[in-house]
C-alpha cells in the first residue's frame, strides 16, 4: 500500500513548524518557498485535512497537524538511528548489543563498563538482562544475548567462545537468630532438613532447568535472584549456601554466620561466552575488557 505521507515531506513539516513560516523553512531546506507550499498542499489535499492555518506571515498547525508531526518526528527520529546503524554496520559496528548478567555476580563491575563504552559515541543500545543458573546459556542459544557474563555448570562445546572469570567460593550460612547459628560443631545434613532452603529460580526458558547448592529439606523457596537469596537468609527466612564475594561485608557485620556442614558445596569456576563466529566491534570491545573486570571473586 502506498503511503501518502513520505519522507520528505515529514521534514518539510517539521521545518515550517519550527521555523513558524514558509520562507524561513525554505531556506532552512535550501528550497524555495513555491516548493514547500506545492508539497504541503498536495499532502493535505490527499490526506482530506489542512494541515497549517497562515496568520499573516506564520504557519501554525492545525490538530490534524500536530498529530500528523508528533507522529512523523518519531518516525524521522528513527530513520535517523536507521542510518546511522547501517553507516556503523558497514564499519563494524552492530546497531545493538544485549549483555545477560547472572545474578551471581555484582552489577557495578558491568555499569563500569557500560559508561566507559557510551564515551566513544557510538550509535548503538546496550541492553543488560539478569538470568540465573542455566538462563545464560539459555539466552545464547535462543539469541536472547551476545554475551553471556557468568555462566557455570557443564560447557557447551563447539558452539561457544569461553573466557574463565575466576572460581566461586560457596560458605553455608543463616542469619545470627536463626536456630543453626547456636552450632559451633559440623551440622550433620539430617539437621538441615528441619528449615526452608533458599534457592535461586533457573531463568532458562529453551533449554533445561537445572539447580544448584540444593540440599535436602522440608520445604524450598524460590526467589529471583541472588540478591534475594541473600536478603530471605538474612531475615532467617531459610537457609543455605552462598557465594562469599558478595556477603563479605554481611559477614563482617553479623548479619549472616557461617556454618560448617557435613556435606559442604564445592568451588565452581565462573565464565562469560559468546556465540562463536560473531565478533562485531561492540562485542569485542566489551569481551575484551570484562577479562579484565573485577567481580570480587
Amino acid at each position: 500500500m502506498h503511503s501518502v505521507i513520505s519522507l520528505d515531506a515529514l521534514k518539510v513539516l517539521d521545518a515550517i513548524d519550527k521555523k513558524g513560516s514558509f520562507s524561513a523553512a525554505a531556506e532552512a531546506l535550501f528550497k524555495v518557498p513555491s516548493a514547500l507550499t506545492y508539497q504541503v498542499q498536495k499532502l493535505e489535499s490527499e490526506l482530506g485535512s489542512r494541515l497549517f492555518e497562515r496568520k499573516g506571515t506564520r504557519a501554525q498547525l492545525t490538530e490534524v497537524g500536530r498529530l500528523v508531526l508528533t507522529q512523523g518526528r518519531e518516525i524521522l527520529a528513527a530513520t535517523a538511528r536507521l542510518e546511522d546503524a547501517v553507516r556503523q554496520l558497514e564499519t563494524g559496528w552492530e546497531a545493538q548489543l544485549t549483555l545477560a548478567l547472572d545474578t551471581v555476580l555484582p552489577q557495578a563491575p558491568l555499569l563500569s563498563l557500560i559508561k566507559e563504552f557510551t564515551e566513544l559515541g557510538k550509535q548503538l543500545t546496550v541492553s543488560v538482562t539478569h538470568e540465573a543458573l542455566g538462563g545464560g546459556w539459555d539466552a545464547l542459544y535462543s539469541n536472547r544475548a551476545d554475551i553471556a557474563i557468568g555462566v557455570t555448570g557443564e560447557l557447551p562445546r563447539g558452539q561457544y567462545e569461553l573466557q574463565k572469570l575466576g572460581e566461586l567460593e560457596f560458605v553455608f550460612v543463616v542469619a545470627p537468630e536463626h536456630p543453626l547459628a547456636q552450632f559451633d560443631t559440623e551440622i550433620a545434613s539430617e539437621a538441615l532438613l528441619q528449615f526452608p532452603s533458599i534457592i535461586v529460580a533457573d531463568t532458562s526458558r529453551s533449554l533445561s532447568q537445572r539447580s544448584s547448592g540444593v540440599f535436602d529439606s522440608r520445604q524450598l523457596i524460590r526467589v529471583s535472584s541472588m540478591e534475594a537469596k541473600i536478603t530471605a537468609q538474612k531475615m532467617g527466612i531459610g537457609v543455605g549456601f552462598l557465594p562469599v564475594h558478595l556477603i563479605r561485608e554481611a559477614l563482617a557485620k553479623g548479619e549472616l554466620v557461617q556454618r560448617e556442614v557435613a556435606l559442604p558445596r564445592p568451588s565452581l569456576p565462573i565464565y562469560m561466552a559468546w556465540r562463536k563466529g560473531e565478533m562485531g566491534k561492540a562485542l569485542g570491545w566489551f569481551a575484551e575488557r570484562l577479562q579484565g573486570s573485577d567481580f570480587g571473586l
